[in-house]
């Protein structure tokens, strides 16, 4: 195996055209929220009345997710994720277009279907597509792009603003659903999934339902599910009420407890990359984790529980953010290795829909934390879940035998 080849060629292109669909589905995730005060003014109604967009979109993606894995699994990944691009074009360019309450609700709902396609298509594609000494770090930079579209949803928004109203923010989304569209299309040659060798279509086939339901109800990948579940809540809880804590426990300025908090997903970003070379350099994943957990757990509990200035808040969430990123790699490396060859669409369907059970947990759960006026129990919290995380991957790997060899 030599890991210093550089990812160029076909690897690259299909690292590129997957990237590119995740880039956008986060940077969906984002497009709302930083247009709500002036939706509110629009449709006359209150900020509960607008959360429901939000909650719509992710609870259709939530439901909706888990049967697009089969659905990829049985059609194959390319056509599911072509069509989700272009359903979630359709659906931001109808918000703009069709200014109204119920439509924004109605479109949400098309949106979070569109959304559901992703992870499933782009983690079977990357599967049955890359160079198994490459894997590690195609995950890394598919997680990056991810964070990245996130991250420039904010920025794009702000720029539409700029020149026009709150239409051109969701018509400019719509336009790079557009692009992304027709790169897919463009590239359609090079997304190859585990249905282009026979056994495994004979395989899909063969009772798929019946065979994927008991799949996904084994240990090993019901522990994996758990891991997203676990992370979901401990890292939401940070990103979404660390500012407040810092703030509140160590008296700091609101633009340094942001600053802390930027400098903490700066981190994740670096460590992820970091984390897909480790990746592809190791065969003991569930050791990655262990240690990015164990450590990064460590860090955020003495920081809620000691007296920092500033300066040391800032740099021990530098360096928890990048332990944290770099667990991410390993953590898919860990669920491909429990999954059966033909099954991955079904698999990480059902698995990274703990991401949407953790994001609808964590605000009630942290929000009563901050209400309840402990802010320090969120550094003990957040710890606590990310240790049961940790258990969750050592539980995968005691039962990883129970789960059906995975195809390489």
């Amino acid at each position: 195996m030599d890991n210093s080849r550089s990812i160029t060629g076909r690897d690259g292109r299909v690292i590129f055209l997957v990237g590119a669909a995740h880039f956008l589905s986060h940077y969906y995730f984002f497009v709302l929220p930083p247009l709500l005060p002036l939706l509110k003014v629009e449709f006359d109604v209150s900020y509960t009345a607008l959360g429901l967009a939000i909650t719509v979109f992710n609870a259709v993606s939530l439901v909706a997710q888990p049967p697009a894995g089969f659905l990829v699994d049985r059609l194959g990944a390319a056509k599911p994720l072509i069509a989700g691009v272009a359903l979630g074009s359709l659906a931001f360019a109808g918000m703009g277009m069709l200014p109204s309450y119920w439509a924004l609700i109605g479109f949400a709902g098309l949106a979070g279907l569109a959304n559901s396609v992703y992870h499933p298509s782009d983690y079977a594609i990357l599967s049955a597509s890359i160079s198994s000494d490459r894997m590690g770090r195609a995950f890394s930079l598919h997680t990056f792009a991810g964070f990245a579209g996130g991250a420039a949803a904010p920025l794009a928004t702000a720029l539409a603003l700029q020149y026009g109203d709150w239409r051109w923010a969701l018509w400019l989304a719509a336009a790079m659903g557009a692009i992304v569209l027709l790169m897919l299309l463009a590239g359609r040659a090079s997304l190859i999934d585990e249905r282009a060798t026979r056994h495994a279509v004979a395989e899909t086939r063969r009772a798929p339902d019946a065979v994927g339901l008991r799949l996904l109800f084994s240990k090993p990948i019901l522990m994996c599910f758990a891991f997203f579940v676990l992370i979901s809540i401990s890292a939401g809880g940070l990103s979404g009420f660390g500012v407040v804590a810092f703030v509140n426990l160590h008296d700091m300025a609101l633009s340094q407890a942001q600053l802390a908090l930027t400098i903490y997903l700066v981190g994740n970003a670096v460590g992820i990359l970091v984390g897909g070379i480790i990746a592809d350099r190791t065969a003991h994943h569930e050791r990655v984790a262990m240690i990015g957990f164990v450590a990064t757990a460590g860090i955020i509990f003495l920081v809620g529980v000691g007296t920092w200035p500033a300066f040391g808040v800032i740099g021990a969430m530098a360096v928890a953010g990048l332990l944290f990123g770099m667990i991410m790699p390993s953590r898919d490396m860990l669920v491909r290795a429990v999954t059966p060859h033909g099954q991955t669409g079904k698999v990480f369907g059902f698995v990274t829909a703990g991401f949407n059970v953790g994001g609808i947990m964590t605000p009630l759960l942290f929000g009563w934390v901050m209400d309840s006026g402990n802010p320090r129990l969120l550094f003990v919290l957040a710890p606590i879940f990310m240790l049961i995380a940790a258990g969750t991957v050592l539980a995968t790997r005691a039962v990883q035998r129970e789960a059906p060899a995975a195809a390489e």
